[in-house]
């Protein structure tokens, strides 16, 4: 006995912990359900998929599936790992996937990942550890779809409604990483799984310390209570000293992220064509990127990433013309005595944004356009403002796959409760050319159906598009192992040593 209290004592002295910062409490650490940054970050560490982009996301590989195999261009067969964990100890299986598919699949749930299985026709279980899937129509996105986190059949199956399944904060997956504790605006602290089917991660724990005020999270960075963070433009190029370059590497990358100001389309006064043109005419992005990040972003110029077959380099953002924005207002019925007035809110849990918010109403106050600012708790944002689509405008962002799906997006099917259509997009030829193009396996037409979808959705300006930003991380340099890839430095952390 005392031996053994001998031995915790020494693994408590010596435990490796990973110290980390989150923005804002997660809402739902469930990988069906995390559509914010800090439930998705956080559950990223709990859970697998099937499969999962190589360290230079250019290959898909296999993650809780060993292997995986087409038979024809609509029945796709996953063999799945053998010896595979649950953090509660029970073995994974053919039957979690079924499960999951069928979940999705439910009135159980809503979740806007459960468009990615639309053309699913069913799941069969070929044994405990092969699964066939059959689509309607040979899809694009067959293998990218099955990086979703699978969810435990033996915990789960009994639970009637997910949305308040106490699962959500007690979740159990089969990730490198388990719950050890969540204490909301506080702390949350992950274990290391040490029957993960990879080995165990060599640091022991990763500790996400809630800070809502991006001051307070640099501070902690800057004097080394964070072992990693992400830097400010500013901050990294005015405000670190040589001491902090002597403790940390930077590591800087541009991001798979854009921001952009998204119109509720819902609403009678963004429904004209002209007045979202010359809201766009009366900005100056260039201006936005120099002001905010010095050169450590580019503007954005529509709904696709630089350096994905979707992006379109023939469309250039507009410049900022003053005097057209006017008269396109004074064409829809506003001028001096009549201004077109407009609020746009966005959160707290980004340093930048409402910096970029005040710019933008400093900008648009120049074409006589009165904007009202509104700046929120981020998850006060998500439940009472962005998701039940009451807002004029957002200011926002989105994190992208390597490979896009217009149709979660900018699809009108996605205009509904859960669905991340936000700005309630509508334009029937988009939603044909989606439609098209799901079945499309021909990667350079595909390409080309992309790239004029971004053409037509950039200049029917159901957002402005403003800026890329750069990523740029600070490690510690007591973090050993890190092996920088195209996707960044996550793809080997279980690798990491301190």
């Amino acid at each position: 006995m005392k031996f053994l209290f001998a031995l915790l004592i020494t693994y408590n002295l010596f435990a490796s912990t990973l110290h980390l910062a989150t923005s804002a409490n997660p809402s739902r650490l469930n990988p069906l359900l995390a559509t914010d940054s800090s439930s998705g970050e956080i559950a990223g560490f709990i859970f697998n998929g099937l499969v999962k982009y190589d360290k230079d996301n250019k290959n898909i590989i296999g993650d809780l599936a060993k292997n995986y195999y087409f038979k024809d261009d609509k029945t796709l067969v996953f063999e799945l790992r053998k010896g595979v964990k649950w953090h509660d100890g029970e073995t994974f299986s053919a039957k979690d996937v079924l499960f999951t598919y069928e979940t999705l699949n439910s009135d159980k749930i809503s979740s806007p990942y459960s468009s990615g299985f639309r053309f699913v026709e069913n799941v069969k279980i070929l044994d405990d550890y092969r699964v066939e899937v059959h689509y309607k129509k040979p899809y694009f996105k067959a293998l990218e779809t099955w990086m979703m986190g699978i969810i435990p059949e033996h915990i789960l199956k009994n639970e009637k409604n997910m949305m308040s399944s106490k699962f959500n904060t007690n979740p159990i997956g089969t990730g490198p990483y388990k719950l050890e504790k969540l204490e909301f605006s506080k702390d949350i602290e992950l274990k290391a799984f040490d029957e993960y089917f990879e080995g165990r991660a060599k640091i022991d724990k990763i500790a996400f310390h809630v800070i809502a005020d991006s001051m307070t999270s640099f501070l902690m960075l800057k004097s080394s209570k964070l072992d990693l963070g992400s830097l400010e433009p500013m901050a990294y190029e005015r405000q670190l000293n040589k001491e902090f370059f002597n403790n940390f590497n930077i590591y800087e990358k541009i991001s798979l992220s854009y921001t952009y100001l998204g119109f509720n389309l819902r609403e009678k006064k963004f429904q004209n064509p002209d007045v979202r043109e010359a809201l766009s005419l009366a900005i100056d992005r260039q201006e936005l990127v120099d002001i905010l990040f010095f050169k450590h972003a580019k503007v954005c110029t529509g709904p696709f990433l630089p350096g994905s077959a979707a992006f379109n380099p023939d469309v250039k953002a507009p410049k900022q013309d003053i005097q057209k924005a006017k008269l396109l207002l004074k064409k829809a019925g506003y001028d001096a005595n009549n201004p077109f007035t407009f609020e746009i809110v966005t959160s707290n849990s980004s340093k930048i944004r409402p910096y970029a918010a005040e710019i933008l109403q400093h900008q648009l106050a120049q074409a006589g356009v009165i904007v009202k600012l509104r700046v929120m708790e981020w998850q006060a944002f998500l439940n009472t403002v962005v998701f039940p689509h009451k807002f004029d405008a957002v200011l926002l962002g989105w994190g992208l796959s390597p490979t896009p799906d217009p149709y979660m997006f900018w699809h009108s099917d996605n205009d509904k409760t859960g669905g991340f259509n936000l700005v309630g997009y509508k334009n029937k030829k988009i939603d044909k050319m989606i439609e098209e193009s799901q079945a499309m396996v021909d990667r350079e037409a595909l390409a080309k159906k992309w790239q004029e979808m971004f053409s037509i959705i950039t200049n029917d300006n159901p957002y402005l598009f403003l800026y890329i930003p750069n990523s740029i991380t600070a490690v510690n340099k007591d973090i050993k192992n890190i092996e920088p890839a195209l996707s960044g430095i996550w793809h080997n952390y279980i690798r990491w040593e301190k």
